[in-house]
């Protein structure tokens, strides 16, 4: 049997390719005009019609354009879905998800999540009557208790930003179905190679396509692949009617990087084993958080639903102090103090300041994040030249 074959439709069916496959093949077809292997950059605003409503299935590139087209068939196959919407950002996409509610709606989500994400919930459209709750979604009795007629989404985070917890995608999901609950899972930090939730139960899969899908640090981009087509018609109706979208040289750079999405993310997750085993023992720090470990809460059930621990983790110090962390941040040379991740180069930052200053500090102090905690997204790199950066940065 070959290994890619095509359906009558002349599409790669994606019950025979392997993940490794799909990333280069699924949803890409050669250019019809000109035979380019290439998906090409359709950087055009507009499509010439041969009569008024007679087109070739493009009209206005707001509501379709080629090259994002193709992208997300691309995640769709990725992430075993039915479809797929593109953004332009991660929150963009989020802020789609959070526009199916309408006011009297509530959401549960975890209580540790992105800054950004708690601040588009708190900030924005609790001021349209959706009322968010941030609970621990391990409690499972918790959970079930904060449930009631008016909870329409469980919005889920895992490995949890920044501190790695893990959540159980399979009992949330379960449980969602049997209340009629939308679930969306952000899977930035894990990407569809190392977790696909919608094979878990999920109705639609989140992504900061910025991070590991896109892996260059070059593009901002959002998705959403959702299980069945009915609510990816929703999403595609309020990608146009809203008009965040992305323009076509962002698709193809993404598309472009998720070619070697596989070989980044193996990579960069033997590495953050590496260098977690050395934090781990360093007489500096206090704790890491990492899921690869034995002694880590829920480790196995990361190990039931990841394919490896992932590239992310966070360490606090003894010394529990802002300054303390800064000196560490300032050391460092080849991790580069940053906001973002899941590029092929190693970044460092402190959540605390950064990434979820909008958080109140009562609330970061409330899940442990302290002022010391360190965030690490692990690139590419040599590991021994890594490991030796963060022994010079610690001292």
């Amino acid at each position: 049997m070959p290994l890619v074959v095509y359906d009558k439709n002349k599409h790669f069916s994606r019950t025979i390719m392997k993940f490794e496959t799909k990333v280069i093949h699924a949803g890409i077809e050669p250019d019809p005009s000109t035979g380019a292997i290439m998906t090409p950059i359709y950087q055009t605003s507009t499509y010439v019609q041969d009569a008024p409503g007679k087109h070739k299935g493009y009209e206005y590139a707001r509501t379709q354009n080629p090259t994002r087209s193709a992208l997300e068939k691309n995640l769709a196959a990725l992430e075993n879905g039915e479809d797929a919407v593109c953004f332009s950002s991660g929150l963009a996409a989020m802020d789609a998800v959070l526009k199916l509610l309408k006011p009297g709606d509530e959401i549960i989500s975890t209580f540790e999540l992105y800054g950004g994400s708690y601040r588009l919930m708190v900030e924005v459209f609790s001021h349209y009557g959706i009322k968010p709750h941030f609970i621990d979604l391990n409690d499972k009795a918790l959970l079930r208790n904060t449930i009631n007629e008016q909870t329409k989404l469980i919005w889920v985070e895992t490995p949890t930003n920044p501190l790695l917890s893990i959540l159980d995608l399979k009992y949330i999901c379960n449980l969602a179905q049997k209340h009629n609950i939308l679930t969306c899972i952000d899977n930035t930090f894990a990407s569809p190679y190392l977790q696909r939730p919608i094979d878990l139960g999920a109705d639609m899969v989140h992504h900061s396509a910025t991070k590991y899908l896109a892996g260059h640090s070059d593009v901002i981009l959002g998705a959403v692949v959702c299980k069945d087509k009915k609510m990816g018609d929703q999403l595609h109706f309020l990608q146009n009617a809203s008009g965040a979208i992305p323009g076509p040289q962002d698709c193809f750079l993404t598309l472009r990087g998720i070619k070697t999405l596989h070989l980044r993310m193996q990579r960069a997750c033997d590495n953050a084993m590496e260098i977690a085993a050395f934090l781990k023992k360093h007489k500096r720090i206090n704790k890491v958080f990492y899921p690869g470990f034995k002694d880590f809460p829920n480790h196995l059930i990361a190990k039931r639903q990841m394919a490896h621990y992932g590239a992310m983790l966070s360490f606090n110090l003894k010394t529990d102090t802002k300054r303390a962390a800064n000196k560490v941040l300032n050391r460092t040379e080849i991790f580069s103090l940053a906001e973002s991740l899941g590029g092929v180069e190693s970044l460092i930052g402190h959540p605390a300041s950064m990434t979820h200053a909008s958080i109140p500090k009562k609330d970061r102090l409330a899940i442990g994040l302290t002022d010391s905690l360190i965030r690490l997204s692990i690139g590419i790199e040599h590991v021994d030249d890594l490991i030796q950066d963060l022994k010079k940065a610690l001292g």
